[in-house]
């Protein structure tokens, strides 16, 4: 049970003193309270509607000012500046502030009404129509939903999930219950039990777009894209006009890989779009991919333009590797970055885009500088734990013994599917994998996918539901499964991936956190082949460290956290060395750089594959690439980036300390 600290108990008790009008007393405990919590987003919104009640309306528009700067997606601060332009009858600016609170959260009863009541007043018809049917919507709604629902939009997921989860067990199925409560599991990640429920409610109310929508969300956050895009059409069946869902159809296609198709898409919506900044980042994400290089430069400047600070156009310029920023555009990034306005999702956008600007200019002291403040600021909002991966690290030792792979390798008979189909490359982001995937994909045998989802959503379903975190049944689990149960995970896994292959013999994985279940992968599909893509750990790690992920990869938002994850992969691959003994192939990607020939021909020997010039001159396959080595491993070898974390070696004692004796077995 959650005890209430001081903070909460006084702004409970100034809440009282709201209720009971004793405004000026609440006044004066609001201020006592902001000397000791000044940035406390209930005490400065109890400030401004103190300050409103009182008379004093300037003085409560500039409370709400500052509360808008260090909170601007709560919406019940735009419905107090609707109230506080009421109280000054400019009723314009008061349907704008109204506005902007039901666009965050759409249960605002007293919004919708001083909406209503507004747009009569100025003979906004239709729109007063509008407003109304949403105040009777939200009328018809149990309180403790209207109630959650508002918590929800405000942020505030556990008193959320709590209020409705209570609800849910007084009340049983209520279809407006059970999507809060999915959207509260996708909020916070827990995306099996959101896709549940949200089938749940599918099934009683086929015709509930709003959850067909979440549903289709939720399909695309799993990976699971063909049944998305199923799921989009059948949206887009009942209004093709709908951009919501035409943009949700156009994400399915990225997700299959359907980069030409999804461009068709988005330029579709572009025509008409007030808002064009997405969409140019999208086309330009999917140009990238195709190694359309200079379209998506153009489109990454056109998201800039439209919109101003828009960190993640910068970044993704700068995410080329091969782009270089002209003055104008670096001076136009170091404004954006040092504004007030700017979010922090902008801000480490920025941050990351100014450390490789000026890593380009060879400025390292400043490059490490937004490095660091960009990773500070990732870190922040990061729940990643570095002593989960170790206990799972240890359990796996633990787990998987000889005597647990000979048991279901004995007499012949071996557990699993027996397909040589998949070829896994595995180990740690920017360690060289790209490359080798490239070489691999160049072959005339072999598909090139992407980082497939597919193995963690299996591994996440042996997890359970809700799992201990202390306690988990994976990988222990492992141990009780019989080989039928290994054969029918192979052949979901199979066909799984079918839908991102064109009929070529092999396909590649190249998801790198799948080091973790190697274990798994031999029990389930014992033929396949498995890489591990390693690189020398003080550039592999900087490596890590200057890059700002797309999704995952929590553990590179911090020095220690990045030595820590290292050397716990170095332990794990020694262990599945020990226990699998010429399972898995190591390729070292300095040895790859230096002698590219005997590194193509040593794989190709490894997967069982006739040698091919191609795979020599890889940089001149085209295919889609979505990693951040996109453009690098379109060009012959690069080897610029070897020695390039020697440059900010003066910062970087801390990361070498961490990661001691494993600068020297790396290569054990």
């Amino acid at each position: 049970m959650h005890s209430p600290s001081t903070t909460e108990l006084e702004v409970r008790r100034i809440r009282e003193l709201v209720q009971e009008r004793r405004f000026a007393e609440a006044l004066g405990a609001v201020d006592a309270q902001l000397v000791k919590t000044p940035e406390n987003r209930d005490v400065l919104y109890l400030r401004a509607h103190s300050q409103r009640l009182l008379g004093d309306v300037p003085a409560a528009l500039a409370t709400l000012a500052g509360l808008e700067h260090l909170h601007p997606r709560f919406s019940r601060l735009y419905q107090e500046r609707g109230h506080c332009y009421v109280a000054l009858k400019q009723a314009p600016q008061a349907i704008e502030a109204f506005l902007r609170g039901v666009h965050i959260n759409p249960a605002l009863p007293a919004s919708w009404s001083m909406l209503e009541a507004l747009y009569r007043m100025t003979r906004q018809t239709e729109n007063a129509a509008q407003a109304a049917a949403h105040v009777a919507t939200l009328q018809t709604l149990p309180p403790e939903v209207v109630t959650a629902t508002a918590l929800f939009s405000d942020g505030e997921l556990a008193e959320a999930e709590q209020l409705i989860r209570a609800f849910l067990l007084e009340h049983g199925h209520h279809v407006e219950a059970m999507r809060l409560l999915a959207r509260i599991g996708i909020e916070r990640d827990v995306l099996d039990d959101a896709q549940l429920l949200l089938e749940a409610v599918l099934e009683l109310t086929p015709d509930y777009r709003a959850a067909r929508f979440d549903y289709a969300q939720v399909l695309i956050k799993r990976q699971m894209h063909q049944a998305a895009r199923k799921q989009a059409e059948m949206l887009l069946a009942e209004d093709r006009s709908n951009r919501n869902y035409r943009t949700l159809h156009a994400l399915t296609y990225v997700g299959l890989g359907l980069h030409e198709r999804a461009i068709e898409l988005y330029r579709g919506l572009l025509s008409d779009s007030t808002q064009p900044a997405d969409l140019h980042l999208s086309i330009a994400h999917s140009l990238k991919t195709l190694g359309r290089r200079e379209a998506a430069i153009a489109e990454y400047r056109a998201a800039a333009a439209a919109r101003s600070g828009y960190g993640d156009a910068y970044w993704s310029l700068a995410n080329l590797k091969t782009y270089r920023f002209e003055e104008s555009e670096l001076q136009q990034m170091r404004a954006a970055e040092a504004a007030a306005s700017t979010s922090v999702v902008d801000r480490y956008h920025l941050c990351f885009a100014l450390g490789k600007a000026l890593e380009d200019r060879l400025q390292y002291a400043s490059s490490f500088e937004y490095y660091a403040r960009g990773n500070d600021l990732k870190r922040a909002e990061s729940r990643y734990r570095p002593e989960m991966l170790e206990l799972n690290t240890r359990l796996q030792i633990e787990v998987c013994t000889p005597g647990l792979f000979a048991r279901h390798g004995a007499s012949g008979v071996r557990s699993g599917v027996p397909a040589a189909d998949p070829i896994f490359i595995v180990g740690l982001p920017r360690s060289g994998s790209t490359l080798i995937e490239q070489i691999l994909a160049s072959h005339s045998a072999v598909e090139g996918t992407q980082e497939l989802a597919d193995l963690p959503r299996i591994v996440a379903a042996l997890k359970g539901r809700e799992p201990d975190l202390d306690n988990p049944r994976y990988p222990g689990l492992l141990a009780q499964m019989s080989g039928e149960d290994y054969r029918r995970l192979g052949e979901q896994y199979l066909t799984d991936t079918r839908v991102y292959r064109t009929g070529k013999a092999r396909f590649i994985d190249k998801m790198p956190n799948n080091f973790r279940h190697v274990g798994l992968i031999h029990l389930m599909l014992p033929e396949a082949k498995i890489i591990d893509a390693r690189r020398e750990p003080m550039a592999c790690c900087f490596g890590n460290f200057k890059q700002l992920f797309a999704q995952g990869q929590e553990f590179t938002y911090s020095i220690a956290d990045i030595a820590r994850y290292y050397r716990t992969y170095l332990e794990l691959m020694r262990h599945w060395d020990a226990v699998l003994p010429g399972r898995v192939l190591r390729v070292q990607h300095e040895d790859v750089v230096n002698d590219l020939e005997g590194n193509v021909r040593r794989l190709l020997d490894y997967c069982e594959l006739e040698f091919e010039p191609a795979c020599i001159e890889f940089h001149k396959t085209e295919r889609s690439v979505r990693t951040a080595s996109s453009e690098q491993v379109r060009q012959p070898i690069y080897r610029e980036g070897l020695e390039q974390w020697r440059h900010y070696a003066p910062w970087l004692g801390p990361l070498r300390e961490v990661l001691g004796d494993a600068l020297e077995r790396y290569r054990d």
